[in-house]
């Protein structure tokens, strides 16, 4: 007769095969006790570590406003005062409810699958059926919190030589400085690649606050927005942000500073290539390549133009629009987030507004679901991958402190809509900027903007297209995904690829150098005319504004059609099949 495992109920060989059976269990209960109280401590430790980093900034916050409402508090009338604050208490209520409410769901979802571990695993046990014993079950438990409060800072931590730009190892070269920008070459990574030295140059203005290092997410994992330009040959540059705590110049550096510091570089990459540039701003840089641009200070410069999730109107902004929307006018104040350095300049807190964004998001970047989130995904058995490792040393350690002049810029561009004729709420050099210099100069211009981006919505990414002509990509995922998974160049949609019918901003830029090559070989720079000829033979069909599909390839402004005998000034390239770089770039 075959002994049985299990102990109620069952009827054994010998007392002593049941001894030994009780004794095994209770051996297992003791150690998943301990590890219990492992996980525990480990538990509490990590989730009231979240919500500290998450509320730190707040303190940030509350200095600013006590200092400003020092002031305001005699300039407004008592009633106002009452008004104004009791709308700010319920706007935090409304906040503390969404960011709550989640949390709570999180928890409950997370401490509900833990139960029911916990009685499977305890029936295992007893019953000596097949799965994980309650030993086992508490011990990988154990396991999973303490990758997830203590190895995952550390793998965080470590993946820094790893991540973003790193100017010493030989990938690139300084071309020019200022007092407040340097302008690198970025080489290609892949030895069999060569720069055509007589390609068209493109320029990088990379975001302020997001830093430069998410342009070169991961280089040897082959995810790197800069790189996938220079590994297809294409001479590429980028313009690096001096330290700003170390440099009085970028602390009090104003719009026409940046923008007088961008003509130096693009000169000089257009005297070393002989051609005009292509300038190419990702998120905030987006914004402050169009701006520059339409000061007028680039002409004969810059022909060419790519964004890629950059706010043209951030009004239009469903989530930071509607979010600053409702706070009282009175709390619409950037000196909120300034912040004074021990030489007595002024700044802006660049974790502060990082940390506005996830208010803006409080459903989803609550520091409770947040928590939960990452703990299921290293209950999954995925382990802690280079990438997550990645973007979360982008999120914690790479947001940095800007300029009070960029910033105002970029608020007035989130509280003060485009104007009717296209004019932007700022200025540069005390001229009006307007969407329509891009269409009098002939520039050619693709947007990119990304799917599921919570931070700049498609609406806000498009908003030049009522006034203008552009080429529209969108890709899927989130706001980083460009520089983060559609880089690398076996991905669905990678930038060098023609995908859904659109195309990536190295094909973009690609098949432009191509078009321009074939409209006039010998000259440096093409006359939008020659160009458009050229490039009209293969063009791809055009769909207006008002298409159901707003992301068509190529969306023209609601205004009346121009004769067919007159092209376009504004000229889209022909798609052509994505090519695989080789010797000769």
């Amino acid at each position: 007769m075959k002994p049985q495992v299990g102990l109620t109920g069952e009827i054994y060989e010998s007392p002593t095969l049941a001894l030994e059976k009780a004794v095994q269990i209770n051996e297992q209960v003791m150690t998943a006790i301990l590890d219990q109280a492992k996980a525990t401590q480990t538990y509490w430790l990590g989730l009231c570590r979240s919500v500290q980093d998450f509320m730190a900034p707040s303190l940030t916050a509350l200095g600013s406003l006590r200092a400003l409402e020092r002031d305001k508090l005699k300039q407004h009338p008592p009633h106002n005062t009452i008004g104004d604050y009791l709308a700010l208490i319920q706007t935090n209520l409304q906040l503390g409810e969404k960011g709550l409410i989640n949390g709570l769901r999180a928890m409950n979802a997370f401490h509900v699958q833990f139960m029911e571990g916990v009685f499977q695993s305890w029936l295992n046990t007893v019953f000596g059926l097949e799965g994980e014993d309650i030993a086992t079950f508490m011990a990988r438990q154990a396991k999973v919190m303490q990758l997830l409060v203590h190895t995952y800072p550390q793998a965080i931590r470590d993946i820094e030589p790893e991540y973003g730009l790193h100017f010493d190892d030989g990938g690139y070269i300084k071309v020019a400085e200022t007092d407040r920008f340097y302008l690198y070459q970025v080489l290609p990574r892949h030895q069999e690649v060569k720069v055509r030295e007589k390609g068209k140059p493109l320029l990088i203005i990379p975001p302020y606050v997001l830093g430069a290092n998410i342009m070169a997410f991961l280089p040897g994992e082959d995810k790197s927005f800069v790189h996938c330009f220079a590994n297809h040959g294409i001479p590429t540059y980028i313009r690096i942000v001096k330290d700003i705590h170390a440099t009085p110049a970028v602390q009090l550096l104003t719009g026409e500073e940046d923008c007088l510091d961008t003509r130096l570089f693009c000169q000089q990459v257009k005297d070393r290539h002989g051609k005009a540039v292509t300038l190419c701003g990702y998120c905030q840089g987006g914004f402050t390549a169009v701006i520059n641009l339409l000061s007028g200070e680039l002409d004969g410069l810059v022909d060419a133009l790519i964004t890629c999730v950059a706010p043209m109107d951030g009004t239009r902004s469903k989530g930071i629009g509607a979010f600053l929307g409702q706070l009282p006018e009175r709390f619409l104040d950037e000196g909120l987030a300034f912040k004074t350095l021990d030489n007595g300049n002024q700044v802006v807190h660049g974790g502060l507004l990082s940390w506005v964004f996830k208010l803006k998001n409080i459903e989803n970047e609550n520091p409770i679901t947040a928590f939960f989130r990452d703990l299921k995904l290293l209950e999954k058995g995925r382990g802690i991958g280079k990438t997550a490792a990645a973007i979360n040393y982008w999120l914690l350690h790479d947001v940095t402190d800007l300029p009070v002049a960029v910033a105002k810029m970029s608020f007035a561009s989130y509280t003060i809509p485009v104007a009717a004729d296209g004019t932007l709420p700022v200025q540069l050099f005390d001229r009006p900027l307007n969407f329509k210099r891009i269409k009098e100069k002939g520039i050619h211009w693709q947007i990119c903007f990304a799917e599921k981006d919570d931070l700049v919505e498609k609406e806000a990414a498009l908003a030049p297209l009522d006034w203008v002509e552009a080429e529209v990509t969108m890709f899927p995922k989130g706001h980083v995904a460009m520089a983060t998974s559609w880089s690398l160049p076996t991905s669905e949609c990678s930038l060098h690829s023609c995908f859904m019918d659109r195309r990536g901003p190295v094909r973009y830029q690609l098949d432009l150098e191509k078009a321009m090559e074939s409209a006039a070989p010998t000259e440096a720079a093409v006359k939008p005319s020659e160009l458009a000829k050229a490039a009209n033979k293969t063009s791809r069909p055009k769909m207006t504004a008002k298409s159901s599909d707003p992301t068509a390839p190529v969306t023209k402004p609601s205004e009346p059609a121009k004769p067919a005998a007159k092209p376009s000034k504004t000229v889209v390239p022909p798609a052509t099949p994505p090519v695989k770089p080789d010797s000769k770039g």
